[in-house]
């Protein structure tokens, strides 16, 4: 067991007084039998109204509300948690599933359908090319393998590209810059994972490790995989490998641009800037 603090700070400053409209808030770490919160302090600034509840996907999702005009709103996020994901290669694939390419079974197939991409592609789609420059039809290779052959592809095809606008790039557009960030790069290897018939999602969270043009303070994106006996399994395609003890999943969607960490609105003058920091330091 590894335990990890996660200092996670956001700052707005508005040109005058406004009024905030509520905040979403996706700040708590994903709970489960690999990660334990320990302690958790959020303190927000001015004081807000706040009610917890889970969404579809099972992420814990705070609701703040605001009553007081503001100039700057502050939320500072204190979390430690105990990590047991040390293992990450330590699990299971139902026997079924060893080799690729295999079939979800119909009932898994009806809830990991959102996940998976249904839509036809025609043979000059660059994805589906790309794709198949990877893994070509009719080729027999173990799941894990070709899902990590993916996920080093990307990350030695890519340079990573620091972007603090919102949004995520299209996987087609990723491809032909060269470039991305690490949600841009989760992105690319979700479209690629729903490309082989495999059901995949994002994942936004924190990563462990020093800084880096890959982690500088800021939070991070991988994706996961669903594996039949093994469960979602997560691979980042920034470093090129599975995600593990060093990644903390806050929460977990099919769009990625669905889970930022904060969104909001307000009522006021134009022009607002916004700082963030964040610090995950081993324990």
């Amino acid at each position: 067991m590894q335990r990890y603090r996660i200092l996670h700070r956001t700052y707005y400053s508005f040109p005058g007084q406004v009024q905030l409209k509520p905040h979403v808030l996706r700040l708590r770490p994903r709970e489960d039998h690999d990660l334990r919160i320990e302690s958790s302090k959020l303190v927000i600034t001015p004081s807000a109204t706040l009610r917890w509840h889970r969404d579809v996907e099972d992420n814990s999702v705070a609701i703040a509300t605001f009553d007081t005009p503001a100039s700057q709103l502050s939320i500072e996020n204190d979390l430690i948690i105990q990590q047991f994901n040390e293992a990450p290669l330590d699990f299971l694939v139902a026997a079924e599933a060893i080799d690729y390419p295999f079939a979800y079974s119909p009932e898994d197939s009806l809830v990991l359908s959102p996940y998976m991409d249904t839509a036809p592609k025609g043979e000059k789609d660059p994805l589906r090319a790309w794709v198949e420059t990877i893994w070509k039809p009719g080729e027999r290779i173990q799941t894990y393998a070709l899902l990590q052959r993916l996920c080093v592809n990307i990350h030695e095809r890519l340079s990573y590209q620091l972007r603090e606008e919102p949004g995520v790039q299209k996987a087609d557009e990723t491809l032909r810059l060269g470039t991305g960030s690490c949600r841009d790069s989760a992105a690319l290897f979700i479209e690629a994972a729903r490309c082989l018939g495999l059901a995949a999602r994002f994942v936004s969270g924190y990563l462990q490790a020093e800084p880096s043009a890959f982690n500088y303070g800021a939070t991070h994106a991988w994706a996961e995989v669903y594996l039949p006996g093994a469960g979602w399994k997560g691979f980042d395609p920034s470093i090129g490998e599975m995600a593990g003890a060093q990644h903390i999943a806050m929460a977990v969607a099919r769009l990625p641009e669905s889970v930022p960490p904060v969104a909001g609105a307000y009522l006021g003058p134009p022009g607002a800037t916004l700082s963030v920091g964040v610090w995950v330091s081993e324990l």
